[in-house]
């Protein structure tokens, strides 16, 4: 049994209107959610926990500022959830607010470019920023993001998402060929 607490106002898009998001979730998960406030319960049967850890994580990406229907990208054992957070980053609210325009961009092009290069879906909500995603992927996007924090400039940060993607595009051809 698992329990989670989310933000209160990502409750109604975890239910989903009628309760469709929420029944979604148990389905195909093959477990039983319990929404108490801001507390999620997730219980299953002792041999369906690797989908009760599955269905922790939606949760968690709902909770993170993802729609339902890109959390539920989870499903496929490929894909993970990372969650960086940005406490460590800021401590007032307008360098929290300098610290996510940075990692979002002007016109939210950082991020969709990051989204771009590693294919990956990126959520910048609350003091958080989450990423789902291809293991790889997640980690390229992570060290992307955290040469953001760290002060680099996006020109950089661009063209080192350019470079790894173009190896890792090389390496997948050298394996193909051999």
């Amino acid at each position: 049994m698992n329990y989670l607490k989310i933000p209160g106002e990502r409750i109604a898009v975890l239910i989903g209107e009628n309760g469709k998001t929420k029944r979604d979730i148990e389905e195909k998960t093959h477990t039983i959610l319990v929404i108490e406030e801001s507390v999620v319960t997730i219980d299953s049967e002792p041999e369906n926990s690797f989908m009760e850890l599955t269905a922790k994580d939606i949760v968690l990406a709902v909770g993170r500022g993802f729609n339902p229907v890109i959390a539920m990208n989870l499903l496929n054992e490929n894909n993970i959830l990372e969650i960086i957070q940005l406490n460590n980053f800021f401590h007032t609210k307008k360098s929290a607010a300098r610290i996510k325009g940075r990692i979002i961009g002007r016109e939210g092009r950082t991020k969709k470019f990051i989204q771009q290069i590693t294919g990956c879906y990126i959520s910048v909500y609350g003091k958080t920023v989450a990423i789902i995603g291809r293991y790889d992927d997640v980690h390229l996007a992570r060290e992307a993001i955290d040469m953001l924090l760290s002060g680099s400039k996006h020109s950089s940060v661009y063209k080192f998402l350019e470079r790894k993607r173009h190896e890792q595009m090389e390496d997948r051809r050298r394996a193909m060929a051999w």
